[in-house]
């Protein structure tokens, strides 16, 4: 039976994921405004926007160890103030100077909320006893879409990017202000039992660390992929009109979303390591089709595939690298870390590729990486455990206390 606490969490959880999706969106809407009233060439935008993605880059590394000090609460906060301070900024910038710190902001405090929310829902997902974690970053998918179908509301009714960006950043601001008070306690549970703090640089020491941090950039660079190229491949894999390839990567999305949300049940049966060899799997079957179909109907087909293929790797690491309560912030935030330089250097690489052989041929680089989450996959099973254990089954009410950790 879950504990009203729990269930508070649960929903906290899922309401930071959401609105840190929210923020994101919120501000890619607007890049085109933004780029159009400061006048900024397609070279310029790319520099620019690089601001983001190294202001992430800063804060993930040493976030684990703020997150251990201070909680993790208290870190989605600060990392709440910074993150929508950066997005306001960004909304009333009136030169590139100005938008440039406030993307550095934006990026650096959702890089530190983003790891203090997965530790949290890694706690969260160690009292249910259960996997949950896909359910926290499909709700991320879900504030992102939200906030792009707002956000192309506004440009359509005209609205200056400055009131969306500005209203976004108060609302999501008071928003998570709020939900962060119905996090689990700092402290409490298996947290005091813990044993003395290592320093976080040991967690970059550890083989099964690293392993699945390397595990978690081959999902990232996938669907970091996806979201950059799947549509211009499309376009110019079939020579069709813009909007069938923006409606192909619809599909990746939607494919994906509903894979973290119906993917917690397989992961329950069948166990991590079981699961995401199938993905993978999938992923492949799903980008063959895309790169070798005949037709666009099959590459739609294949991204539907490489959509729910994708859609587990993330969270799962996320999870097996916070089994340990006593180590979580630092685990995670070294695998975040690692994680997170496929989405600053994957679309580079990918597009320096594609100069060279096309946008369409350019994703067999994808594949290749790919393969190597099935030999990674390990990684996240139980330790001391050499078969891959599926969750048990929740205990009935009045049975004895007791948990299977989750790796």
């Amino acid at each position: 039976m879950t504990s009203p606490e729990v269930s508070r969490a649960r929903a906290a959880v899922l309401a930071v994921f959401l609105l840190n999706g929210l923020v994101f969106a919120a501000w890619v809407s607007r890049i085109p405004s933004t780029r159009d009233r400061l006048g900024l060439e397609p070279a310029e935008v790319g520099l620019v926007l690089l601001a983001v993605s190294l202001g992430a880059v800063l804060a993930l590394p040493s976030t684990g160890a703020v997150v251990q000090r201070v909680g993790a609460a208290t870190t989605v906060r600060a990392g709440a103030v910074v993150c929508t301070v950066g997005l306001a900024l960004a909304g009333i910038a009136d030169r590139v100077p100005l938008l440039v710190v406030g993307l550095f902001l934006m990026g650096f405090g959702s890089g530190s909320w983003d790891v203090a929310m997965n530790v949290e829902g890694a706690e969260v997902e160690r009292r249910l006893d259960r996997h949950v974690m896909p359910h926290f970053h499909a709700s991320w998918s879900v504030g992102s879409v939200v906030g792009s179908l707002a956000g192309a509301l506004l440009v359509y009714l005209h609205v200056a990017t400055v009131v969306h960006l500005v209203v976004v950043a108060a609302v999501v601001l008071v928003l998570a202000q709020v939900g962060c008070t119905w996090f689990l306690p700092a402290g409490s549970a298996h947290e005091q039992e813990a044993t003395p703090r290592e320093s976080a640089l040991s967690a970059w020491r550890e083989p099964r660390v690293l392993a699945i941090g390397l595990l978690v950039l081959t999902f990232a660079f996938t669907e970091g992929t996806a979201n950059d190229w799947l549509s211009l491949a499309v376009i110019d894999g079939f020579d069709v009109r813009p909007a069938l390839g923006v409606l192909t990567f619809g599909f990746f999305v939607t494919a994906m979303t509903i894979g973290r949300v119906a993917g917690t049940k397989l992961l329950d049966r069948y166990g991590t390591v079981r699961v995401l060899r199938a993905t993978a799997l999938a992923a492949v079957v799903g980008l063959l089709l895309v790169v070798l179909g005949p037709n666009l109907p099959v590459a739609m087909v294949g991204a539907v595939i490489w959509g729910l293929g994708a859609s587990l790797g993330f969270p799962v690491g996320m999870s097996a690298a916070a089994d340990d309560p006593a180590r979580a912030a630092v685990r995670v935030s070294v695998v975040a870390s690692i994680g997170y330089t496929a989405f600053l250097a994957g679309p580079p690489a990918v597009g320096f590729l594609a100069q060279h052989v096309g946008v369409r041929d350019s994703l067999w680089l994808v594949l290749a990486v790919l393969l190597l989450a099935l030999f990674l996959a390990p990684a996240t099973a139980p330790r001391g455990d050499a078969a891959v254990a599926p969750r048990r089954q929740p205990k009935a009410a009045g049975a004895p206390n007791g948990h299977e950790g989750m790796q």
